[in-house]
């Protein structure tokens, strides 16, 4: 008698879709229980986000070095460093412009919230000098046990460098940095497989306690909100990995779909970052790529929290009876833009930058109060729609990577 066949193993994607539709009916069941989910199951969330923070530091460490000493080639690294740059740069003043243009559409059935008794103490903001201070680390296992990608990245970048110039001297180097990054792959791929239930436990005690006020007053600036991350990935995003990137939009969101509705869930940029390395590796994007690119963009790309300022600037103007000037909406952009690398690695950095956008156009800082209730609402779309254009990133330098190659190999032959 023959045996059965094994039925197909359903994909991470739609296991993880599963948990997040599941994790949706669960949290309305209980939102007159908010606690239950809280105490109960949240902390099974925490447990798993845990372990993602855990491998992430090492991910990236290893995989940056690995990368850079498979390159031997510093005028490749520069090439994939300025490419990376100009993309976040660009991407982050168009999703910025978006926020202001679609709030300003929706501004008149925003809801009028009083702003009398407001108070809001923004976090400290580092200036420029302090920030650039910071991104060089004065210890070698702070950075990785605090999560501080730019230092990381800093440390992996020279260390790498150094492997490089010591040529045939650093060979057992190069195996070792290649093996503990193996080995850091396949720890992540045993973390991954309980993505499922870290969404469950992560998104069940928020809809719990947000439910019903996403439905109360703010729900027409979240829905806003919402608009303009669709739009951004549906357009912006679609345009450049099939114009510059050379791969279909659909291709690029069904391979994209397990890392998209992972960040939503956990509203976690580095915490969703392995993930996202699986992603691009399926799409084609080469390692030493992927692991210079989506660190730096889980860091300093900013799209998703670019709108976000450009739609609460709007509503809190709006609240206060003021009508935002051409000359201040240009200042936006400009601010959110440059914010977006001047907080990189700052917690709590949408606050920070949206307390920077909005001094900059002389709007009261107070006011975020109105938007801080439900900011974890807002995060989970910014996030998701920040890790996508790190992924869209890695597409388009991949393919301009490849483009240069031939035309040097090309040139050689001639």
């Amino acid at each position: 008698m023959e045996k059965a066949q094994n039925p197909k193993k359903m994909s991470l994607a739609a296991q993880i879709l599963i948990a997040l539709v599941l994790a949706v009916i669960a949290g309305l069941l209980l939102q007159k229980m908010p606690e239950v989910a809280g105490n109960y199951i949240k902390p099974f969330g925490t447990i798993f986000l845990n372990l993602v923070k855990f491998i992430v530091g090492p991910i990236v460490l290893f995989s940056i070095m690995a990368g850079i000493v498979s390159m031997k080639d510093l005028k490749k690294l520069g090439a994939i460093g300025g490419s990376t740059l100009i993309y976040y740069f660009c991407t982050t003043a168009v999703a910025v412009t978006i926020g202001l243009i679609v709030s300003s559409i929706f501004k008149g059935s925003f809801p009028a919230l009083s702003t009398a008794s407001l108070t809001y103490t923004p976090p400290k903001s580092a200036n420029a000098l302090d920030t650039l201070v910071n991104i060089f680390p004065s210890n070698f296992i702070i950075p990785i046990s605090s999560a501080n990608m730019l230092q990381v990245i800093v440390m992996a970048i020279l260390i790498g460098f150094a492997v490089i110039l010591l040529g045939q001297k650093a060979e057992t180097a190069v195996n070792a940095i290649n093996q503990l990054n193996d080995i850091f792959m396949k720890c992540m791929e045993m973390i991954l497989k309980l993505s499922p239930v870290g969404v469950f436990c992560l998104l069940t005690p928020v809809i719990a306690a947000n439910g019903a006020a996403v439905i109360g007053s703010l729900a027409k600036v979240l829905f806003v909100a919402y608009i303009c991350y669709l739009l951004h990935m549906l357009i912006v995003y679609s345009f450049t990995v099939r114009t510059f990137g050379g791969i279909s939009p659909l291709k690029f969101y069904k391979e994209m779909a397990p890392a998209i509705t992972f960040a939503f869930s956990s509203a976690s940029s580095v915490g969703t970052l392995p993930l996202n390395m699986e992603c691009t590796k399926k799409l084609g994007v080469p390692k030493e790529i992927s692991s210079f690119v989506l660190p730096l963009g889980a860091t300093i790309n900013m799209d998703g929290t670019a709108i976000y300022q450009g739609v609460c600037a709007v509503f809190i103007a709006a609240c206060y009876g003021i009508d935002l000037t051409l000359a201040q909406m240009v200042s936006i952009v400009l601010t959110a833009t440059l914010a977006s690398i001047g907080t990189a690695g700052v917690p709590g950095a949408g606050m920070v930058m949206l307390a920077m956008v909005l001094t900059s156009v002389g709007l009261p800082v107070d006011g975020i109060a109105l938007v801080a209730g439900v900011d974890r609402i807002f995060d989970m779309g910014r996030t998701t729609l920040n890790i996508t254009g790190d992924a869209s990133c890695t597409i388009i330098v991949s393919n301009l990577i490849k483009k240069r190659e031939a035309k040097l190999a090309a040139k050689n032959q001639q």
